[in-house]
């Protein structure tokens, strides 16, 4: 069996919080992000909602720290990382550091205004808006502001990126190459993005609805989540009280299609069954999972089938943080594992927003009250992708 890696800080930004104390908060009010657009600039103002984060570009940077033609991906980044980073009080300078980032958007948002003058005269342009381009460079500028350089680099692999992310920062501990990792993911709205996901036909006009008989689609959202990974070593000599552990983790692929999960959930199943078989547990000690739950016709069969596969026609209480976050892409599966370790922490079981009528393809639903004061030791948190990237992490009370 593995040695242990615990979770000793947490940082996340999204529509429902800028932190992790107002997200909690919203949470257990059942406040949703999800509202009509404010802040990007786009011609589909007015007829799709957003789970957009209430600050202009120039807003974040003064947030942040960081200047204001940097990136709004950086921005969302460098905010959420610093609080995890600041949330447990460790001397960094004495152990080997990583930065473990996911985005799949980069800085596209300043390369569309560069674009929209540079179209009309190729020597019209800002370069400070192109030069942020790569997905990479994101991590680059956090991680040199955060000095976590020993190792550093960006995981792209759609919606499961950041749980790639803290997938592989985990390994990097187990295999002695690091000490602590800050490890998730980061991803701003852009036209691009929008545009991209209008085109599959995959929005809802309204308020998502995960899992409900009559849903529609996802909303697109923006946001940023990290988690601390330490080893018992720097847990025990830096006298950290853990968070939480990460006992199980698992990617998969069924190379099913690009945009599109199997209907029976193959690669669904082995991601949930290969974090599972690492624990050690048993379905039924699973007591919350945090579905990917998009709210698409295709995921939510999808998902829903592979559960019913591995735990059965009852399983463990379950629903979809996406209703109140939206859809952030690779951002999600860091922001999800913040909302699942918080879970734990606190006893609950968040409700899924908006569900009313039951799905005939399940002999389930999901749970839509707050639940309070439950025993919450082990969470199964999905993030399933683009491509047929499927990965699962388990969360455990340390």
């Amino acid at each position: 069996m593995k040695s242990p890696i615990y979770i000793t800080g947490l940082g996340v930004i999204s529509s429902i919080g800028d932190n992790v104390d107002q997200t909690l908060d919203n949470l257990r009010k059942s406040r949703t992000g999800v509202d009509e657009i404010k802040i990007l600039h786009t011609q589909l103002k007015g007829t799709l909602p957003l789970a957009e984060i209430k600050y202009t570009n120039q807003e974040l940077a003064q947030i942040s720290g960081l200047e204001t033609w940097q990136t709004r991906t950086a921005q969302l980044s460098m905010i959420a990382a610093q609080e995890a980073k600041d949330s447990c009080k460790i001397d960094y300078s004495e152990w080997r550091c990583g930065f473990i980032s996911a985005n799949t958007v980069g800085g596209m948002d300043r390369t569309e205004d560069f674009f929209k003058e540079f179209i009309v005269d190729n020597s019209k342009g800002d370069l400070h808006d192109v030069v942020n381009h790569d997905s990479g460079d994101a991590t680059e500028i956090v991680a040199d502001k955060l000095g976590m350089t020993d190792y550093v680099t960006t995981i792209s692999t759609a919606c499961s990126s950041s749980a790639n992310a803290i997938m592989f920062g985990a390994r990097l501990i187990h295999n002695d190459i690091v000490d602590i990792v800050i490890a998730g993911g980061t991803d701003s709205l852009s036209r691009f993005t929008l545009n991209g996901f209008k085109s599959l036909m995959i929005l809802d006009d309204k308020p998502c609805m995960p899992f409900d008989e009559n849903r529609k689609g996802l909303n697109l959202g923006e946001g940023a989540g990290y988690v601390v990974l330490v080893s018992e070593r720097v847990m025990k000599a830096e006298g950290l009280t853990p968070l939480a552990m990460l006992s199980g983790y698992a990617n998969a692929n069924d190379a099913y299609h690009q945009t599109a999960s199997s209907p029976e959930g193959n690669g669904n199943y082995q991601a949930m069954k290969g974090a599972l078989d690492m624990t050690g547990l048993e379905p039924s000690a699973i007591n919350y999972i945090n579905v990917h739950g998009t709210g698409t016709p295709n995921n939510d069969v999808s998902e829903g089938m592979a559960i019913m596969r591995l735990f059965g026609e009852k399983p463990p209480v379950f629903s979809s943080t996406k209703a109140y976050t939206g859809h952030t892409l690779a951002a999600s599966g860091g922001i999800e594992a913040v909302l699942s370790i918080l879970a734990i922490q606190h006893g609950l079981i968040f409700p899924n927003l908006r569900f009313t009528t039951q799905m005939k393809e399940h002999t389930f639903s999901p749970q839509v009250s707050l639940i309070e004061g439950s025993k919450v030791d082990h969470v199964l948190s999905n993030s399933f992708g683009f491509g047929g990237n499927c990965s699962s992490l388990i969360f455990s009370k340390a």
